[in-house]
């Protein structure tokens, strides 16, 4: 039994298409089902997976309702970006994945927590944020074309903010561009902040961009779209479970691109694990 879970606005109303396209191959499979749309219940009993139909913000908010289900969870792509979706299996297309999903074996992937909120792909801090906080504010194109027009309307004007970071003996502290804290590879809908990120590794992927020139942030987009952007010398990275970053003031950060404020931010793995099919 699959309670088919799904946020009706993700995608601006494509998510709703794409369920209507996993009950007919359900349907045809004799596979019994359940939907949940507009009401989502208080727990899943009685159900042997879920498979749910939403982008990367209907999953932040699943999780966050949901932090110790037990099912099993198919994720299909029906948001904007899907960045988390596409790290777990790519580009297959839906009838494959419901294939795999019916028949496939879940595996663990890690859970992180941020301030007492749940995260699967990732929290960003600085220019990452304050674009997604200027896409919430007017969206009119859909995606990593919003995304990247957002950003390209942002990087020369964006001022780098003060932040303190301690991780272990990693300790850093002065104005940065961005943080990401990644446990999916990408944001945006293809911007691949952490190539070498894994969702099963324990550890995060954590990647600091210093202070740079408005030119030089535009000269180097393309490479942090296509993930060559490590070895720049004014980028870091390196893999922890758990890390402190705190600021003079109020700034913003993205969980899975939602938006929290605060002035601290304490981020670690749970040691709670979630089954997905990838």
């Amino acid at each position: 039994m699959i309670a088919l879970v799904c946020n009706p606005r993700a995608g601006k109303g494509s998510a709703s298409s794409i369920l209507r396209r996993i009950c007919n191959i359900l349907d045809l499979q004799n596979q019994s089902y359940s939907i949940f749309d507009k009401n989502w219940p208080e727990g899943f009993k009685g159900f042997d997976a879920l498979w749910l139909i939403g982008g990367d913000g209907t999953l932040n908010h699943f999780i966050n309702k949901y932090p110790k289900i037990n099912l099993p969870i198919a994720l299909f792509k029906g948001g904007s970006g899907n960045d988390f979706a596409w790290k777990l299996y790519g580009n297959m297309d839906l009838e494959n994945y419901a294939e795999l999903a019916l028949h496939g074996n879940p595996k663990p992937v890690d859970l992180g927590i941020c301030n007492d909120r749940y995260f699967l792909n990732g929290v960003g801090i600085g220019f990452d944020a304050e674009v997604v906080k200027t896409m919430g504010e007017k969206r009119i194109l859909p995606g990593h074309l919003a995304y990247l027009l957002t950003v390209i309307q942002k990087i020369f004007f964006y001022r780098e903010i003060d932040l303190e970071i301690k991780s272990g003996d990693f300790e850093r502290s002065g104005k940065l561009f961005m943080i990401s804290l990644a446990n999916g590879s990408r944001y945006g809908g293809g911007f691949l902040v952490a190539p070498q990120a894994s969702v099963s590794d324990s550890e995060l992927d954590i990647v600091l961009i210093r202070r740079i020139s408005p030119w030089k942030r535009i000269l180097h987009l393309p490479k942090v779209s296509a993930g060559s952007h490590l070895k720049l010398p004014f980028v870091e990275q390196f893999r922890d479970k758990e890390i402190c970053i705190r600021a003079s003031t109020q700034v913003y950060a993205h969980l899975d691109g939602e938006l929290i404020r605060s002035n601290s931010f304490d981020i670690q793995l749970s040691p709670w694990k979630i089954l997905f099919y990838y």
